[in-house]
């Protein structure tokens, strides 16, 4: 609980829930002193929070009383997307503990009848998709580099390495990209001089700096992470001509899976692969004719494959 503005709103919560506390336990629930404990609560009352300070000894803080938030104004169709929105978030990977202690606070501040229902719908709501476990980047890291890069102002980034080399850097943020379960900033890295892509969970501090830039004209921050997915090296690299068109090749092909480019006869499709036999699976599972043009292994690959399902083929109980 590093930002000021969630410390404060934590004391809000908390004088929600007890109808008195101390200044010294409310400095022990939020890590600060009592001197910071009495500035949050000025801060509370310039919000118009009216917040009474008991004086003396055992003196404390507390709401005046007969003070409620209002309700949060929400049409039953808002508070539906704002729910599912939430529970969605945590099935592809976002934080748990935030996403049930958000889906707490909506649930607490709506009407009574509209909160039931959407209650309802959260008990009895089920997925198909698999939860994704996902990497929670420091929240004050990620709104930092998503400002910078709305006001095209350079960051400074710590940067953890996948070795666990740490190195400071200065970036020229371009956009975020959310993508199976992680967080990823792209722009331009002035250390290297190049477009780079960079795990934000990675990020160890980012702190905007004065200097401005103007973004290039093809900057592209999800195609860049994509693009940078799919050319992590793996053992081989594979070309094979899909005959297709590119719309349809698309369809059945994730940018993280590898390029394509319409070629004479289809789409050309180039990725790298650790192994050849998952490959194989791979462009049986497309379910249209294929040519292959490289590695000449990956043609044994998609002969065993078919030997092996022929004599699956064969099988009598």
């Amino acid at each position: 609980m590093s930002h000021p503005t969630t410390r404060v709103l934590t004391m809000l919560e908390l004088l929600q829930a007890h109808p008195r506390l101390t200044g010294a336990e409310l400095a022990r629930r939020l890590d600060v002193d009592t001197r910071t404990v009495r500035r949050y609560a000025l801060r509370l009352a310039d919000l118009g929070v009216p917040v009474v300070a008991e004086r003396g000894r055992h003196g404390g803080y507390r709401l005046m009383p007969g003070f409620k938030l209002p309700p949060l104004m929400l049409t039953d169709d808002e508070a539906t997307a704002v729910v599912l929105g939430l529970l969605a978030g945590r099935r592809i990977g976002l934080p748990d503990a935030a996403t049930e202690s958000a889906l707490a606070k909506v649930g607490r501040v709506l009407p009574a009848a509209l909160r039931d229902r959407v209650r309802a719908l959260q008990d009895t709501l089920g997925f198909t998709l698999a939860p994704r476990p996902g990497v929670a980047p420091d929240v004050t890291a990620v709104l930092t580099l998503a400002a910078a890069a709305r006001e095209h102002r350079r960051a400074r980034i710590r940067y953890r390495s996948f070795q666990g080399t740490e190195t400071e850097r200065d970036l020229d943020p371009h956009g975020l990209v959310f993508h199976s379960g992680r967080w990823y900033v792209t722009g331009h890295d002035h250390r290297s001089g190049e477009r780079r892509t960079f795990r934000v969970d990675r990020v160890l501090s980012a702190e905007p700096r004065t200097e401005t830039f103007q973004p290039p004209g093809d900057a592209d921050p999800i195609g860049q992470v994509t693009a940078a997915l799919a050319a992590v090296p793996y053992s081989h690299e594979v070309e094979v001509v899909l005959e297709t068109g590119l719309a349809e090749a698309r369809t059945r092909i994730p940018p993280s899976v590898g390029g394509l480019t319409e070629v004479d006869g289809g789409v050309l499709l180039r990725t790298r692969a650790e192994r050849l036999d998952g490959m194989a699976m791979m462009l049986a599972g497309l379910g249209r004719p294929f040519v292959i043009r490289r590695p000449d292994e990956l043609r044994d690959a998609v002969r065993d494959l078919a030997a092996t399902l022929h004599a699956q083929a064969d099988r009598r109980p």
